[in-house]
């Protein structure tokens, strides 16, 4: 028997119009249909990390081909090479990037936590000094919405502290607090209204602080809710914990993204949980480290027992690595290493991640989503004790 579900019950509209069509009742698992300036994005969806203006390995006709619908741009570097003035004179990221479907842009919060000691958080912003040159600069909420307009993001996030793990309380009250004050600022600071801005929930690994900075976000008002300061080094329970906090209580007729996150298993428990979007550099970034991603788990291209195999990836894989290449030969273009090693492992890995989605969204669909849960265990755990 199928999971039991809802359909078409609700719909919610501004810059973006987000329908959810159905809702599994075995779990939280959403199927819905998210529209936006420049197109319409099924969820549950994952987004590929397009840092610097491009996903590393892929042109985006490529992206397109394995079923990208929407990918993710980065304020903070965009900010310091080209420069969003620049930027803007070519017509925006889209238009320099040769991409016509949507893109969400972070707010350069995390980028600007991960500096450690070259930056300084204040109330006005954050005091940096670029990894590019050493120069000095200030991110504020008012800029950080200045640039992402400047890119034309069809879907900006609000400028926030991304919490560190493990912190101290005081600490995470602190800056969950001074979140929500930038929140306030970056759509007070918002001038185009054809672009959507999403509220990010923080809180560390608090519960009450994780409810106080979600009802300070609804309180404000945005067109979508994320979860942030997740994957910062906490266990995969305790995420997943925060997650069943945190997500009931986002309005169900918006949007719920999840940043940063994570493995197909991290996907598959946080959709499973109710959340719609996704974003992680792990695809792209294990790719160029010749780790690929398989239905039956994780395996390391670079190891000398794939010296002579014939076989593809992944037997059960339909992208265009798996059809026309061997293992061998992944092997041997990352071990003389050439560039095409990059290109033809991130075509996989995003082709498997993209794919994964599509079959959540399937499964959802027929009321099966429980079952494919298990399927996708079941292998893992079957390849594990082979």
């Amino acid at each position: 028997m199928g999971d039991k579900q809802s359909q078409k019950i609700y719909s919610h509209a501004g810059p973006v119009k987000f329908e959810l069509h159905n809702v599994c009742h075995d779990t939280q698992a959403r199927r819905g249909t998210l529209h936006t300036r420049r197109g319409a994005v099924e969820t549950p969806v994952f987004m590929p990390v397009g840092t610097q203006g491009t996903v590393k390995g892929m042109l985006p006709e490529q992206l397109k081909e394995i079923g990208a619908q929407i990918i993710l741009g980065n304020t903070y570097h965009l900010y310091l090479r080209p420069g969003h003035e620049r930027l803007a004179r070519f017509g925006g990221l889209h238009r320099f990037m040769n991409w016509d479907r949507p893109i969400l842009t972070d707010s350069g919060g995390f980028q600007v936590f991960s500096l450690g000691d070259l930056r300084k958080i204040d109330e006005d912003g954050v005091r940096f000094q670029s990894h590019l040159d050493g120069s000095a600069h200030i991110l504020t909420p008012e800029l950080s919405i200045a640039v992402q307009e400047a890119l034309g993001a069809d879907i900006m996030m609000v400028f926030d502290e991304c919490i560190p793990h493990p912190a101290t309380r005081e600490y995470v009250a602190a800056s969950t607090a001074r979140s929500s004050r930038w929140a306030a600022r970056s759509k007070t600071a918002r001038s185009d209204p054809s672009a959507a801005l999403f509220g990010i929930v923080q809180g560390g690994m608090d519960r009450d602080l994780r409810q106080q900075s979600a009802m300070e976000l609804l309180k404000i008002g945005f067109d979508g809710y994320a979860l942030g300061g997740l994957s910062v080094g906490e266990s995969a329970d305790v995420m997943y914990q925060v997650m069943e906090w945190s997500l009931p209580l986002l309005p169900q007729d918006h949007p719920r993204y999840v940043m940063g996150v994570g493995t197909p298993e991290n996907l598959v428990e946080a959709v499973a949980r109710g959340a719609d979007m996704f974003d992680c550099v792990m695809p792209t970034r294990n790719a160029r480290n010749g780790v690929l991603f398989t239905s039956f788990g994780k395996i390391s291209i670079k190891q000398a027992r794939f010296t002579e195999d014939q076989g593809p990836i992944d037997a059960e894989c339909s992208c265009t690595v798996c059809r026309n290449y061997s293992r061998a030969y992944l092997r041997h273009l990352y071990q003389s290493n050439e560039i095409l090693a990059s290109v033809l492992n991130t075509t996989h890995n995003l082709y498997y991640y993209l794919h994964l989605m599509q079959g959540m969204r399937a499964a959802i669909t027929a009321g099966t989503f429980s079952a494919f849960r298990d399927e996708f265990y079941r292998k893992r755990i079957a390849a594990a004790e082979a």
